[in-house]
């Protein structure tokens, strides 16, 4: 029975096979691939746009999509470099992820308030986001006045380093509101049909920005995250994240129109693509090949969730 439902749920969810199959053609292929430093980088990879899409997910299920994501990463990262000498440390590390807090915050307001596509209101965002991080550090790069904030990042929690236990421990706290809360069900409901949830008494517009709150501090915590790393920081730090981020999400099981998806799914799909990333830099394929895998891997995602639509509506 068991392995019957192990079966139906890898048909569902055929990102697991595919992270599998590259995890053994990448070991075949490579020879410091299984080495502890190149599964330690692919995990703290991983965990950075992990980071992004974990905050997306709630987002795209309750019909919406937040593109303003990458620049929240630039422009925390330059805040928590840049003010760490005016305010110290711990105030610099508040005002990032207070950053994040506050544009997601906004994000949400206007998508409730003016009423218009996420989508566009998320483009919008993401430009005027990445000008005020050039506006704040100029077309430079901000450097670390000590180690104190690359230590924090090497701090370990059992057997990972702090950021990728932020991620797991994200993954499964989201997966739990998702599913366990009055929050999570109504994210769902929103997806799958706003008025009929507004005609249930649901709180639509709160819970749409509550969603895009949470994303705008997990992208201010991947900013901190990357900045405290490279002990530095520019304002495109996290461009095509998003990119990234959308195509794990829907890779990972979650329909663009909303109502379905979960953090298992995206796990896995993030998992997957920084195992592809990490497998190519090994095969020592050039950089200016990614954003042509990438369009491939964004053609395979759209095409994923065209397919969990129509087998939604079959099923209805």
């Amino acid at each position: 029975m068991r392995l019957v439902e192990s079966v139906r749920y890898l048909a569902r969810n055929p990102v697991w096979l595919l992270g599998l199959g590259l995890f053994i053609f990448f070991s075949v292929t490579t020879s410091h691939f299984l080495t502890a430093y190149n599964l330690s980088n692919v995990l703290f990879q991983c965990a950075l746009v992990g980071l992004l899409a974990t905050g997306l997910t709630p987002v795209i299920i309750s019909g919406n999509i937040d593109l303003s994501v990458g620049a929240v990463v630039g422009l925390s990262s330059c805040l928590v470099i840049g003010m760490q000498e005016q305010i110290g440390l711990a105030g610099a590390i508040a005002v990032a992820l207070g950053s994040g807090l506050c544009l997601g915050l906004l994000n949400g307001l206007a998508v409730e308030r003016l009423g218009v596509s996420s989508f566009i209101i998320t483009l919008a965002g993401m430009i005027g986001t990445r000008g005020l991080a050039f506006l704040y550090a100029g077309d430079t790069s901000l450097s670390a006045i000590d180690e104190q904030l690359y230590d924090l990042t090497m701090l370990h929690v059992g057997p990972v380093t702090l950021i990728p236990f932020i991620f797991l421990t994200a993954v499964l706290c989201f997966q739990w509101m998702l599913r366990r809360t009055v929050h999570g069900r109504n994210t769902y409901a929103i997806g799958g049909s706003r008025s009929a949830s507004t005609n249930a008494g649901i709180p639509v517009s709160r819970h749409v920005v509550i969603n895009f709150i949470i994303c705008g501090l997990m992208a201010a915590i991947c900013g901190v995250a990357m900045a405290a790393n490279l002990g530095a920081a520019t304002p495109s730090y996290g461009k095509d994240y998003e990119l990234w981020a959308v195509i794990a999400v829907v890779l990972g099981g979650t329909r663009l129109r909303g109502g379905k998806g979960d953090l298992i799914g995206t796990f896995a799909a993030v998992l997957a693509l920084a195992i592809l990333r990490n497998g190519l830099n090994m095969l020592h394929v050039a950089p200016f090949y990614i954003p042509g895998i990438m369009g491939l891997a964004l053609i395979a995602a759209l095409v994923l969730d065209r397919q969990l639509n129509r087998a939604s509506k079959t099923a209805e």
